[in-house]
């Protein structure tokens, strides 16, 4: 007879059959290719996310004492829930401490969530302190001018070039770097470790190539842009405050000057292999188009130096601006190669490589962790790139110990400990969008694919219709935030982006890696890559050049609320119209008749353009951008203005498809930058320019653009006579040899005198009155009389011949100006004169976009 078996013989004898077992025996050494799902989500880690999350945000900032009092008291209260739950001898109290572990509020619920909040404003508050400590924060207010080493701690980037005026702005060298050392005038020395933006004045010509990272290729190329992160410099500047209090930097260095820099140490082993790698890819793209060029190492590395400022905004304009920096997306896509699809997220993987060439989790979880950690460095820790790669560690951590992988519990977790690593991140909104769009595919897709489905929705399409819709309901009223505007058209181009997305990435990574060993290989592979490439970039340009894509909304929190309640009001509306097909349609058809505003329909409902238009004036802002009809969707442009979008939206809205000669009346950026805009989809003939080549990188960028798109460039010169249709003009200004030579650009304008059926026009470009008094005397100008149509010259200022308005008396001047410039165009005196003489003066920044109609009596004018 068997002596009887003790307590915890009994437990180990006859377990629980209330619990599951932690693990099931595999059938085969790569694992039970379908095991089941343990039960609903585990949610326990948001709580503790969210919280550190919240905590790290306020904490940069905050006073040193309130950081301190929170983390004590965090700490304390932590540690009485925990000694409270620490279970006695008698029943009674055992029950109650029981009562305290159970629940998902339970104690040692509430303790983790005050310890995490503890940790993560115990590290906010140190990095937060990093900025005020040290000699940095007093020069600042100095604006001293010291000498410090540094090292720099990411990639250089070129700032666009903005328009002031009429002139470019050249673009500007940005680093983050870490500053480990200062000396000031007196020649005093103090070490530090302030994080710091440098910020390099240079003289690169941008505007002469095909992008910014083109333009700083050749001999003229900054080597600020060849240095990688972990090199050390020796730099001579002057500190200036953060533009943004929120910046995670202590100062700003503005280097002047184009002096070369000052290198003490060069990069780190690690850095040198990343930046073979990625100029690799960038020599591997240089026989691409454009745009494939451009997008291609930015979607696989997230090297946007070739990214021109028009490409951004299109991608900005449909909600794709997450492909141009390096996501979770792309991570997913490499992971997929080797452990299956996402899909299979919840099984033990096998349908990726590494099964199929017998590698054991183990060794597949080692091999992706490897994989992990090249793919960090390569493409930078940005926040999508850390969001990504903690997860996918997490995972594989999973796969490793052979433990269920769940996926909200990573990215919570990824969160927690990244926030705590970096708590900057915490005010990012990179890192935000990361998260939201990452939860929205765990959470919310699923759901409303499973709907989909049920209304016989084929799965895949179900899948990617849900993925869209759910990452652009949670993350549209932060963008709303960022951009002013609501995108209409980002759910259908995200689809059909989605589409070139994987080929894309998988072909640019076999590009990236096969460029240092067979560059002849890495060129194919390349070449194969820029199909997709180009596909996407066609996207985001087709879909941010059509008239509705978008509309603007207030950039604050309660805009972001507002949108925030207009979604949901839509998702619940959606879901009813889910069971009646009928009304689907017609909202799909409504939907695109509001984005594509096909010109017929829109004239009927707004009445612009009015029927039979001459000529028009677009509203650019301050420059110019002027249309003379010529019929059946062609006509003659005069000036560009300068944002290429306005121009283009402006040219789409009057139906120009055809441009015979773009005249640009001199290079001023705020008549030239817009180029872009108006060769954008529509055929031109030739580009007609003024001799007098002023501001030079304004005119080299101008033939840059022609020569891209192989469009002869002309010389107006006065006398010169055309006639187009119905069109019929002269060039009246300037001469040949002009004597004296023109008093700068503006001197040198083309001016125009052009009839259209009947109605006469003066377009004088930007005349000063010397000008215009030597056109008054000169054989061209000796004819002019009174028009009907008057382009007032220089945006209406102050600046002009009252003799010629006297001459010319026109019936109706327009004045192209920008709302609040700070010019003061128009000048009152000059709308004073042309009120004088009978005109009637219409002016852009007040009555927008001007279309001129008729003749003789029948002329009047309709307004945008």
């Amino acid at each position: 007879m068997s002596a009887p078996q003790t307590g915890p013989e009994r437990v180990a004898a006859r377990p629980r059959s209330d619990r599951p077992a932690a693990r099931v025996p595999a059938r085969s050494r790569l694992g039970d290719p379908h095991p089941r799902q343990e039960g609903p989500s585990d949610l326990r880690m948001v709580a503790p996310a969210l919280a550190a999350w919240a905590a790290a945000a306020w904490a940069l900032d905050a006073p040193t004492a309130w950081v301190i009092g929170v983390v004590g008291a965090c700490l304390v209260t932590a540690g009485g829930l925990w000694a409270a739950r620490r279970p006695v001898a008698r029943g009674a109290d055992l029950m109650r401490t029981a009562r305290l572990v159970r629940g998902p509020w339970s104690a040692v619920s509430v303790a983790a969530v005050l310890l995490c909040v503890a940790s993560s404003a115990a590290c906010a508050g140190l990095q937060g302190a990093d900025l005020r400590r040290g000699p940095v924060p007093a020069l600042v207010r100095q604006y001293a001018e010291v000498t410090a080493e540094l090292e720099v701690s990411s990639d250089p980037r070129l700032t666009r070039s903005r328009i002031s005026g009429d002139h470019a702005m050249p673009p500007a060298v940005l680093i983050d770097a870490r500053v480990s050392r200062v000396t000031q005038a007196d020649g005093t020395t103090t070490a530090t470790r302030a994080p710091v933006r440098v910020i390099v004045d240079t003289h690169t010509r941008v505007a002469s190539a095909k992008s910014p990272g083109d333009a700083a290729k050749g001999p003229g190329r900054s080597p600020w842009l060849s240095l990688l992160p972990s090199t050390r410099l020796r730099v001579t500047a002057r500190l200036v405050p953060p533009v943004s209090g929120g910046d995670p930097v202590a100062a700003v260095l503005r280097v002047r000057g184009g002096a070369p820099p000052d290198v003490v140490g060069g990069p780190s082993g690690t850095q040198r292999w990343a930046g073979r790698l990625r100029s690799g890819l960038r020599e591997a793209t240089e026989g691409l188009g454009p745009d494939a060029r451009a997008l291609l190492p930015g979607l696989v590395v997230g090297d946007t130096s070739r990214v021109t400022p028009e490409l951004d905004d299109a991608f900005k304009k449909t909600d794709l601006a997450h492909l141009l920096a390096v996501s979770g997306g792309n991570f997913t896509i490499l992971l997929a190669l080797f452990i299956g699809p996402i899909g299979l997220a919840q099984r033990v993987e096998r349908r990726g490589f590494a099964a199929r060439l017998g590698i054991s989790l183990r060794g597949t979880a080692l091999l992706c962790g490897a994989l992990t950690l090249g793919f960090v460095v390569v493409c930078r820790p940005d926040p999508s790139v850390l969001r990504a790669a903690a997860c996918g560690a997490i995972a594989l951590l999973a796969l490793a110990t052979g433990r269920r992988r769940s996926l909200i519990p990573a990215l919570a977790t990824a969160v927690l400990l990244l926030v705590l690593y970096d708590p900057w991140l915490a005010r990012g909104y990179g890192f935000l969008f990361s998260v939201l769009a990452t939860g929205a595919l765990l959470t919310v897709a699923p759901r409303w694919s499973a709907a989909l489905r049920r209304r016989r929705v084929p799965p895949r399409a179900a899948e990617a219709l849900a993925a869209a819709a759910a990452a652009q309901a949670l993350c549209a009223p932060v963008v709303a935030m960022l951009s002013a505007r609501v995108s209409l058209v980002a759910v259908p181009c995200n689809l059909l982006a989605e589409l070139a997305v994987a080929p894309a990435t998988v072909l640019g990574f076999a590009a990236l890696a096969a460029a240092p060993v067979a560059m002849p290989l890495a060129e194919g592979l390349a070449r194969c890559a820029g199909w997709p490439a180009g596909w996407i970039a066609g996207i985001a340009r087709t879909g941010a050049s059509l008239p509705g894509s978008g509309v603007d909304w207030p950039d604050t929190w309660a805009g972001a609320l507002l949108l925030a309640a207009v979604t949901l009001v839509v998702v619940l509306v959606g879901r009813r119209l889910t069971r009646h097909p009928l009304l689907i349609c017609a909202c799909a058809v409504g939907l695109l008749l509001v984005v594509v505003q096909p010109p017929p329909l829109t004239r009927v409902i707004t009445g612009w353009p009015p029927p039979g238009w001459r000529f028009a004036m677009c509203d650019v802002g301050q420059g110019d951008a002027t249309v003379l009809a010529v019929g059946g969707g062609t006509a003659v442009v005069v000036d560009a203005g300068p944002d290429p979008v306005l121009v283009d939206r402006c040219l789409t809205a009057l139906g120009v498809a055809r441009i015979p000669l773009l005249v640009l009346t001199h290079f001023h950026a705020d008549h030239v930058a817009g180029l872009p805009g108006v060769l954008r989809g529509r055929s031109v003939g030739a580009i007609e320019t003024t001799g007098f080549e002023e501001p030079v990188e304004q005119a080299v960028f101008v033939r840059a653009q022609a020569a891209a798109r192989h469009i002869p460039l002309t010389r107006a010169v006065a006398g010169e006579h055309r006639r187009t249709g119905t069109l019929d003009w002269r060039v009246l200004w300037p001469p040949a040899d002009p004597a004296p030579s023109p008093d700068g650009p503006n001197d040198a304008s083309v001016a125009l005198s052009v009839r259209s059926a009947g109605l006469s026009l003066l377009l004088l470009g930007d005349l000063e009155p010397a000008a215009q008094q030597a056109l008054a005397r000169s054989p061209e100008g000796a004819g002019l009389g009174p028009v009907d149509v008057l382009k007032v010259a220089h945006h209406g200022s102050a600046y002009q011949d009252p003799d010629l308005i006297r001459r010319v008396a026109p019936r109706i001047a327009l004045i192209s100006c920008g709302k609040d410039n700070p010019y003061g165009h128009p000048a009152p005196r000059t709308v004073a004169a042309l009120r004088g003489e009978g005109a009637l003066v219409l002016r852009t920044d007040e009555d927008g976009a001007i279309a001129v109609v008729g003749a003789g009596e029948g002329l009047s004018v309709a307004r945008d």
